[in-house]
């Protein structure tokens, strides 16, 4: 079985996360590809986040009918800061001898060296580079393989800014997403 995962903050999780998922399902031919929504993400700043656990709730609602997608609460349960060796030796525990997909998007391509154990990460799974728009990749990082899919031009930080201006951001989240944030009261 091929395992694809993609980990984030998903602060908050928008249809360019989604285009991702879905085209490297499409491309890495994954038998499944699961969300992981990090409790408390080392290389972020907490300025803007909301609860882990609102995160985690509007990724469950934005994979809601996908075919071959879903979350998993893996670095919820742990509480504490979320370092990606430690979710894919947990991953490989339970997912055993089937082949794992470690999906970043392009604009992680120049911090990679600064991820713990990024050595060690790169030799437990596929590691895939996805390009992202405004994040050109000129040479994907050692150990790397890279992949083309075209996703929109959207950032969580930018939908951020939107509603603090209380600006629309409807059609850049999916629409339970954009309930789920409406009705919270979320970043505002």
């Amino acid at each position: 079985m091929k395992i694809g995962i993609l980990g984030g903050t998903f602060n908050p999780v928008h249809l360019g996360h989604i285009r991702l998922a879905e085209g490297a399902v499409e491309k890495l031919c994954l038998d499944k590809l699961v969300f992981i929504p990090a409790y408390m993400p080392p290389h972020k700043p907490g300025e803007g986040m909301i609860s882990p656990e609102d995160r985690y709730r509007m990724v469950e609602l934005a994979v809601e009918g996908l075919a071959k997608i879903e979350v998993s609460d893996i670095e919820m349960r742990v509480k504490e800061k979320s370092y990606s060796i430690n979710t894919v030796k947990k991953l490989k525990d339970i997912y055993g001898d089937h082949e794992i997909y470690f999906i970043a998007g392009s604009d992680y391509a120049d911090e990679l060296d600064t991820w713990k154990e990024i050595d060690a990460l790169k030799k437990l799974c596929n590691f895939i580079i996805a390009t992202r728009p405004g994040y050109k990749l000129e040479s994907p990082p050692k150990d790397t393989r890279s992949i083309e899919i075209a996703t929109p031009d959207i950032s969580s930080t930018n939908i951020r800014k939107r509603i603090v201006g209380e600006r629309g951001f409807k059609e850049l989240v999916p629409e339970k997403v954009y309930g789920y944030i409406k009705d919270k009261r979320l970043y505002v």
